[in-house]
């Protein structure tokens, strides 16, 4: 297992298209994960429309990231 030294070294390593990649992916995570907890804690609708973030994140990052390699 590697410290949380190790895993920032690692994450401070990535190319800046690497780190921003990385960002959008923990952001439709993170939202994916609240559209879970909401749908079933609070109100469906509420977690469906938060649902609808994901895929829209995921457009944004292949919007942003389009070009950024070549």
């Amino acid at each position: 297992m590697t410290t949380p030294s190790a895993q920032i070294e690692t994450i401070r390593s990535l190319s800046s298209f690497h780190r921003t990649k990385l960002v959008f992916l923990a952001a439709a995570f993170v939202s994916f994960l609240l559209s879970v907890s909401l749908w079933f804690l609070v109100d469906r609708e509420i977690g469906l429309f938060v649902g609808l973030w994901v895929p829209a994140i995921h457009s944004l990052g292949t919007l942003v990231l389009t070009g950024e390699e070549s």
